[in-house]
């Protein structure tokens, strides 16, 4: 219960109010990082969770993508229809949750794009969903560097010079002729082993929707005849959702648009993700998938409405690496066992 403060007749006294009770979420009090202790960057962090405001939804975050890892299906029950291999102790404690990452392609075209490659690297996430400039970004990456500029560096002087802008970064545009040189000879291939074997599928959600768009644009002038099957690409993305079971399955997903629609929906097949973390500065008035919060997700079936679930109103760039600091890479040792 929580003591609420009435004042009656010049004295004070508490008494218990169930209001009160409904609207506190825990007893958690609302206290900062006493820097009186000196710098510990591990402690700055878990104190977010009692600061208040978007600190107290990153500490949050925090808690849930933990849990989300800690999950074994040896803490569930075992249900009356259970396969033998399910039944067994060292089989359960084996199983994880199977973490779905979604991202736009901005975040590739910054820093986090490390990041992300450290979680692949290491095989921390299970299921990445990305646009496209999400894949032609890390790929251009691999050719030539991208280069920090400034938000408010002209467009006109920008174009006279070759240069492209994603926020206050900077995109030659011999990076994206680099990358045609690089692809064009693979959608080459692609062309021949569909006419010779017909049986090698190519998956990925609005593949034309960017620079791999415009390069498909001018292959099929070239050599025309190259398809994209995007309805085995959603049975594919689809099945990593419906097959997970006995597993959980949780959600971190950065920003908005396709990678938020295209997971959240995936999980609606299997009656919604148990786990869901949103990190994203969209706002939810204008009806936008991309601003709404877990809680509409839940209305859909997309979200368990049992779900660990938060959003964190915060630039991606600056909440995510503190993110994975606090979750994935403190714990990089089990992920290599």
């Amino acid at each position: 219960m929580v003591a609420v403060l009435s004042i009656k007749a010049n004295h004070m006294e508490f008494f218990f109010s169930p209001v009160a009770v409904f609207l506190v979420k825990d007893e958690r009090r609302i206290e900062g990082y006493d820097f009186n202790q000196g710098v510990n960057y591990c402690r700055l962090l878990k104190s977010m969770l009692s600061t208040g405001f978007q600190a107290s939804n990153f500490g949050e975050a925090i808690e849930i993508v933990n849990e989300m890892l800690d999950w074994r299906l040896s803490d569930e029950p075992i249900a009356e229809d259970s396969s033998e291999e399910e039944k067994d102790p060292t089989h359960r404690e084996s199983v994880r949750s199977k973490v779905f990452l979604g991202f736009t392609s901005n975040l590739i075209s910054s820093g986090v794009r490390d990041t992300v490659r450290y979680l692949t690297e290491h095989h921390m996430v299970d299921v990445i969903v990305t646009t496209t400039g999400g894949i032609e970004e890390d790929l251009i990456k691999c050719l030539a560097p991208t280069y920090k500029g400034d938000f408010s560096l002209p467009g006109a002087q920008l174009r006279s010079r070759g240069l492209n802008r994603i926020g206050n970064l900077l995109v030659p545009n011999d990076n994206y002729c680099k990358f045609e040189d690089w692809i064009i000879p693979i959608f080459d291939q692609m062309l021949k082993e569909q006419h010779e074997e017909n049986n090698i599928p190519v998956f990925c959600p609005g593949l034309t929707d960017g620079s791999l768009g415009d390069m498909l644009y001018f292959h099929s002038f070239r050599s025309p005849g190259l398809i994209i099957d995007v309805v085995q690409d959603i049975r594919a993305m689809n099945g990593e959702a419906v097959h997970a079971s006995p597993r959980k399955t949780g959600m971190i997903i950065l920003g908005g648009g396709l990678p938020k629609h295209h997971i959240c929906n995936a999980n609606m097949m299997r009656n919604g993700a148990d786990y869901a973390v949103y990190i994203n500065t969209a706002q939810e008035y204008d009806g936008s998938d991309s601003g709404a919060r877990p809680d509409e997700a839940v209305s859909w079936g997309k979200i368990r409405g049992s779900a660990k679930t938060v959003k964190v109103h915060c630039d991606a760039t600056i909440a995510f690496p503190l993110l994975v600091a606090e979750t994935f890479a403190s714990r990089s040792k089990n992920f290599a066992a």
